[in-house]
């Protein structure tokens, strides 16, 4: 295993059709890598790549009256492809309210997914309003991981008013941190370099025990120089590998960090270590082995 890949949106048709009236700005952005591909074919660029992958189910429909790509999908994915998947993060609408409470109940109990990705823009809400705390509150108890966009994004970018998408409620500061102080046992992982507020990002994480940052959605030479100086040092136990699959390929980013010239032992941290550590995987990632010694 060369990497585990912490942020993998797994494009095919059913996750295109849910996400599809957003994904016209990303395709551009990305260059036309956002089409949609069979589950087989995606677990084969994983296999390529020697990577294993934490996939993300997609639920906006309040915020942004979209589709949802379910986290019984998502789930599915781990039991058709234990070699390459593992559990991954499940994505619950924040508006649902009670009913939301309940999903992420049966998501991480009964699914057996690892925790709960939010986007803020997307989703239309800030995470440090209160009315939300009850979902910080569940996942606490649960142990249960969850995984917040922060910073800019690439749905809605260089369209009329971005789509309405507001990118302040992705903020670090007070978005991360006000969650991340009021919720000392939340397990918070950042996702993406936080940019244009990545050296907030960076102070709350610093600061706070209780997040770390995921790197995915920019190539290595692009990534904020404030950030790759502390993936060095302060934050070298604080960083996680992702790609933003399939805007990038997970094979193609850790050929670029290997090319940074990083001191010994860092990227192994940033690839493998630390996910395992932080978000509980040593299980996962055996069984996981065990599967493609089955292959």
């Amino acid at each position: 295993m060369r990497a585990i890949d912490v942020h993998v949106h797994p494009m095919n048709p059913a996750y295109v059709e849910a996400s599809g009236p957003f994904m016209p700005a990303a395709q551009r952005m990305f260059k036309g890598k956002f089409a949609a591909r069979p589950d087989s074919q995606i677990a084969e660029d994983f296999r390529r790549d020697d990577a294993l992958a934490i996939p993300i189910a997609w639920d906006a429909e309040h915020g942004a009256a979209g589709g949802v790509y379910s986290n019984e999908a998502v789930a599915a994915l781990t039991r058709d492809y234990p070699d390459v998947f593992l559990p991954g993060w499940a994505m619950v609408d924040p508006w649902r309210g009670r009913k939301g409470l309940e999903d992420i109940e049966h998501a991480i109990k009964n699914l057996g997914l690892l925790g709960v990705k939010y986007q803020p823009p997307v989703q239309g809400f800030s995470p440090n309003d209160k009315q939300f705390y009850p979902i910080w509150d569940l996942l606490q108890s649960l142990g249960a991981p969850v995984l917040i966009h922060c910073g800019t994004t690439a749905i809605g970018a260089g369209e009329p008013g971005g789509l309405g998408f507001k990118l302040g409620h992705a903020r670090p500061i007070p978005n991360i941190d006000d969650v991340a102080a009021d919720f000392p046992r939340l397990n918070i992982v950042a996702a993406h370099p936080g940019w244009p507020w990545t050296e907030e990002l960076i102070a709350v994480a610093i600061h706070k025990a209780n997040v770390s940052i995921d790197i995915s959605g920019w190539g290595p030479k692009y990534i904020p120089a404030a950030l790759k100086h502390d993936m060095q040092r302060r934050l070298q136990d604080k960083v996680l590998f992702g790609s933003d699959y399939p805007g990038w390929s997970p094979g193609q980013c850790c050929d670029e960090w290997e090319m940074e010239g990083f001191r010994p032992g860092v990227v192994e941290k940033l690839f493998y270590e630390n996910a395992t550590r932080i978000l509980k995987l040593e299980d996962a990632v055996a069984r996981a082995t065990a599967a493609q010694a089955k292959t």
